[in-house]
């Protein structure tokens, strides 16, 4: 398989097998790299990897970089996919091709506190590219392959992503979270409807300016920060 080229600002690093690009980028972050390591496992049956960044602001904003790498992925599958493929965004990472869920991402940091700045972020993400076994034993997933993606290749999708991505930074970094929230809400799955997230249901209605989840039920509306979704 032809191995990535990455933009300026990024390297990558390659693993095989059963090796977890998400653990393998937290473990280096952890023992020090540079950012924009990306760390990416090209099997056979999905795509995934991982991004390491180093924020200069509060994890509270930091936090940003999950709904931005996932627009990142979405502008690099519109950019490959047929037209007809539409892919939208969960906000707790989860990523929808045609309304089926087709993997997700996922992130962790070096200190949870929101106050305080972290050393690291880390930003994963995992896309199977076939269904393996018995499709019907799980009806709402789907795979790349299976929605009409099957001449996309993945080795081109993670070069698309790190670029997009990579633009998003940029663009982020110069006008904040206002361009991300334009984007990120013409794409976001499940808004208007009733849904449960991190124990808590009720009414999606949309984000704050630091992408908490505005969820209203029976008695009141409230925001579930976005630092709920980092892993320990």
């Amino acid at each position: 398989m032809t191995e990535p080229t990455f933009p300026p600002l990024m390297s990558g690093l390659a693993v095989t097998g059963s090796a977890d690009p998400f653990e393998t980028a937290c473990n280096r972050a952890i023992v020090g790299c540079d950012a924009g390591l990306v760390v990416y496992n090209t099997a056979a049956d999905r795509l995934s990897a991982a991004l390491v960044l180093t924020p200069d602001v509060p994890l509270a904003k930091a936090v940003a970089m999950l709904p931005l790498c996932a627009i990142g992925l979405q502008n690099a599958l519109g950019a490959l996919a047929p037209p007809e493929v539409a892919v939208h965004l969960e906000w707790e990472g989860g990523i929808r091709l045609n309304g089926g869920r087709c993997g997700s991402f996922r992130m962790a940091a070096s200190d949870n506190t929101p106050e305080v700045e972290p050393r690291w972020l880390v930003v994963g993400f995992f896309l199977p590219l076939l269904i393996l076994g018995e499709g019907g034993d799980r009806p709402d997933e789907t795979a790349l392959f299976e929605e009409g993606c099957a001449d996309v290749d993945p080795v081109r999708l993670l070069e698309s992503w790190a670029r997009h991505t990579l633009n998003w930074i940029a663009r982020w970094e110069e006008g904040g979270n206002k361009p991300l929230h334009a984007e990120w809400r013409g794409l976001a799955h499940g808004i208007g409807e009733v849904i449960e997230v991190q124990g808590h249901s009720g009414v999606f209605l949309g984000i704050d300016e630091d992408f908490g989840m505005l969820l209203r039920d029976e008695t009141s509306t409230r925001s579930l920060p976005l630092t709920l979704l980092l892993e320990t």
